[in-house]
């Protein structure tokens, strides 16, 4: 099956070619029909999802407004507050909480828009790490790949776009939590600069560096989910309404190297090469520091959610996640001093990345070393070493969310083939030009989101 995109799917509504009904009744049976294999979802709303459809319909049979995304489902990671649900966030330790009282500030801009919620989506425990394999709800498998992982911690938000069970849905980046799974997943993921959306009524992980974003299968679908986050922020915020201005904008591009090329397996370099190529791009680019900001983000991750889980941690270590109880008991040992040099280091960081930008608008990365590992790998071979797998997948988003700098992360054109993404970065606030190279990069088919064969 050839799933629909956002932006179709709200025109034939809107239109009267289609009724909101009949496509979330068509959803639901793909979730019904897929999700035994994929394993995204850990809720679904279908009696809910069906009224806010009918709503929907009845409103444009009155005449009224309906909004940019009349109709479109959505679904969102699970820490991520839904009126009437526990908010989980991967664990088991929040299932006795009550009910979230009102949804999420972006589930109800959504919801405002006419975007119709389907469901919560799995994710690594507490967002804590990069494979979604969730000892409480099982692994989430890759659509491309079924013995493979979706990446993390928004597996279930990547796999659910990938697999066409919804066009767009919501995840959260700290480290590289949308990027690393919608490179693995080969669809667009957008992280945000630090700030720009809300996260209110998503349960943290680290506040200091959690990012809320979003995944879609072409740029389109993923500018019109983005504006619709930002809300009323004022019509120069939005981008849907400029695509086709941004597409021809001129752009001063570079490759990073260094640090975000060293031990990437052989086909990543190669794609990074291709969408270079396409954009004209400068290589050899030198990030000073992004290795220690990396080890940085480490430590600021380490601290605050050992931090935050403190209590449960003293008193309910067995019921983590093995994967990472130990890891946020270690970070809750960590004295103030470390966190304190982690921001220290922050704002001298970010002062290097602003200076690169000075001389381009865009910088180009792979978003992940390796193509997407098996269920189960416990290690794998970057530069000629064994290393972890949960804790290096990722290496090269984590500086770039220390930093807090905008990035896109966008699929590389290779049909038939295990995904690769490529991150597209742009300054403090520019997301208008990291989507207007992925436009140009889409408009020369360098970069495009594919149905994955397991389901074609």
């Amino acid at each position: 099956m050839t799933a629909a995109s956002a932006l179709t799917i709200a025109a034939d509504i809107r239109a009267g070619r289609t009724k909101a009904e009949a496509v979330i009744a068509q959803t639901l049976a793909s979730v019904s029909d897929l999700d035994g294999s994929v394993n995204a979802f850990t809720a679904v709303l279908a009696d809910q999802a069906l009224a806010q459809a009918r709503a929907v319909d009845q409103a444009i049979a009155a005449g009224q407004p309906v909004g940019a995304l009349a109709g479109v489902p959505f679904a969102v990671k699970n820490l991520f507050d839904i009126e009437g649900l526990t908010t989980l966030a991967g664990s088991q330790i929040l299932a006795d909480r009550p009910a979230a009282a009102q949804d999420a500030t972006l589930v109800t801009r959504l919801k405002q828009a006419g975007a119709i919620l389907i469901g919560a989506l799995n994710m690594d425990e507490f967002a804590y790490g990069f494979v979604t394999e969730n000892a409480h709800h099982g692994p989430t498998h890759n659509p491309h790949d079924l013995s493979r992982i979706a990446g993390g911690s928004s597996g279930g938000s990547a796999a659910a776009v990938a697999s066409g069970m919804v066009p767009l849905t919501l995840g959260s980046d700290t480290n590289g939590s949308v990027r690393v799974p919608a490179a693995l997943c080969g669809v667009f993921g957008l992280k945000p600069t630090y700030g720009r959306l809300p996260v209110q009524g998503m349960f943290p992980f680290v506040e200091s560096l959690d990012h809320a974003g979003l995944f879609a299968r072409s740029v389109a679908d993923l500018a019109l989910g983005y504006d619709a986050c930002l809300g009323d922020q004022g019509e120069t915020e939005a981008l849907s309404p400029r695509l086709t201005d941004l597409q021809d904008l001129p752009l001063r591009v570079g490759v990073l190297g260094g640090w975000f090329v060293q031990g990437a397996a052989h086909a990543i370099g190669e794609a990074l090469a291709v969408v270079g190529d396409a954009l004209q791009a400068k290589g050899g680019l030198t990030l000073g520091g992004a290795e220690a900001a990396r080890s940085a983000a480490f430590c600021m991750s380490a601290y605050e959610g050992g931090r935050l889980h403190q209590a449960d941690l003293a008193t309910r270590l067995d019921a983590f996640d093995l994967a990472v109880g130990d890891r946020l008991l270690a970070g809750a040992l960590l004295p103030q001093s470390v966190h304190r040099a982690a921001e220290q280091y922050r704002t001298a960081f970010r002062t290097q990345i602003a200076a690169l930008f000075e001389r381009f608008d865009i910088l180009l990365a792979p978003a992940t070393a390796c193509l997407a590992p098996e269920i189960g790998q416990a290690t794998m071979v970057i530069d000629g070493q064994e290393v972890s797998v949960r804790k290096n997948l990722g290496a090269y988003t984590q500086p770039l969310s220390f930093a807090g700098v905008p990035v896109l992360a966008a699929p590389v054109n290779r049909p038939g083939r295990l995904p690769i993404g490529v991150q597209i970065i742009a300054a403090f606030g520019r997301e208008d030009l990291a989507f207007a190279a992925a436009l140009r990069l889409e408009r020369l088919g360098v970069i495009a989101a594919h149905q994955p064969p397991v389901f074609a």
